[in-house]
């Protein structure tokens, strides 16, 4: 018979009582931000640490299936102010008094989350609102000022301040870049630095941040081509990928992004067209492929990154300022050939891009997430 002291129980209570219970709460704007936050809770729960999850629509789904072992809360949050043309920028100002009543009626949920659940540390994935004054909060974010157009760089300038009142709510901002003060070239340029020392004495640069993983495959792909954003834009580009991608010569995979019309077909004995694939077949792709074509959003440039892919061409969303800059920074760097979605010439755009270098190597995920976890997190947790 196995005998348990008093000692011993107090141990035990006292060893799962400074185990820690973390909140996890990514905005569900594409998954960009559920997917940078999967290695987190993959390193939470491996320090054995509880983790709740608190999100809503593919981001729920998403987390749901690649980490089971976390408690789920439904938590919605506010619709992205997207625009369905180009011009995302009006649309998106125009959208802030509207953003601004969001946030705050988030805030009141998440008010009621507290009331419900004990938490020793809160991360938030620009959930602007999901912070409290009695828990360790924390923001995780690139954009540490908006890109605007040149004709509008005061209003860019005022983002910065903008940003900063929301960072002064959190304890700290965690950034998944390299420092930009470091000497190195960064991956997100100017949008991880603020002129705020409110702002910049909270922020941690962490590295990049992907759930997707390097894999000891061949890269017997020649060329991948991804279509992907918010409609109709992405239809848009698949039509014009369509047309040409079966004019680029080897093999070539073109992934759609499109679960809700789910086909598998070959244009030739060479071009396969998935119309959605799992993540763990979009993973294996992106190993294999020697040259990939996508947009340009930071959580694919994250991936690449991560798989130290050489050579590709970025086509950004139009109208998405992020994107576009980020395609223009790319180019200034020598790192990789940027092309709008209306001036798309595979066959040409393709042998300039290979002339690019690729992104410098940089530290890896799992080297990025433990160091987060010894230098930031583990202070609250035991």
């Amino acid at each position: 018979m196995l005998l348990i002291t008093a000692n011993d129980l107090y141990n035990q209570t006292m060893l799962f009582s400074f185990m820690g219970h973390v909140f996890v709460s990514p905005l569900n704007w594409g998954l960009g931000h559920a997917t940078r936050d999967i290695p987190i809770i993959e390193e939470l729960l491996q320090r054995g640490h509880e983790v709740t999850v608190g999100t809503s629509g593919n981001a729920l789904a998403l987390l749901q299936r690649e980490c089971p072992q976390c408690n789920f809360i439904l938590f919605k949050d506010y619709p992205a102010p997207y625009s369905d043309s180009r011009f995302f920028l009006p649309t998106f100002i125009a959208g802030i008094p509207g953003l601004l009543r969001a946030i705050a009626q988030e805030k009141k949920r998440f008010e009621g989350i507290l009331a419900e659940n004990r938490f020793d540390l809160i991360i938030s994935d620009n959930r602007m609102s999901v912070y409290s004054s009695k828990v360790p909060s924390y923001f995780i974010s690139h954009q540490l000022r908006f890109s605007m157009p040149r004709n509008l760089y005061p209003f860019e300038v005022m983002t910065m301040p903008f940003n900063s009142f929301f960072h002064s709510k959190f304890l700290g901002v965690i950034v998944p870049d390299i420092n930009p003060n470091g000497g190195s070239n960064n991956l997100c340029g100017k949008l991880c630095r603020s002129h705020v020392n409110a702002t910049n004495r909270r922020a941690y640069y962490a590295g990049i941040l992907t759930s997707t993983k390097k894999m000891a495959l061949e890269r017997d792909l020649d060329f991948l081509a991804i279509a992907s954003g918010p409609e109709p834009q992405r239809t848009r580009l698949e039509e014009i990928i369509m047309k040409q991608i079966q004019y680029l010569p080897g093999e070539k995979v073109v992934l759609l992004g499109s679960p809700q019309k789910e086909y598998h077909k070959k244009l030739d004995e060479h071009t396969t067209v998935h119309s959605y694939v799992s993540t763990e077949e979009k993973t294996q792709l992106m190993n294999r492929a020697r040259f990939i074509i996508a947009r340009s959003g930071y959580t694919t440039m994250m991936e690449l990154a991560e798989l130290e892919t050489r050579h590709g061409l970025f086509t950004p969303t139009p109208g998405q300022t992020e994107q576009e800059y980020l395609s223009r920074y790319y180019a200034r760097q020598g790192w990789f050939l940027s092309r709008s979605q209306y001036k798309l010439k595979l066959a040409d755009d393709v042998a300039e891009a290979m002339q690019y270098r690729g992104f410098p190597r940089m530290a890896k995920t799992r080297e990025n997430v433990k160091r987060l976890y010894e230098d930031v997190l583990r202070r609250h947790l035991s």
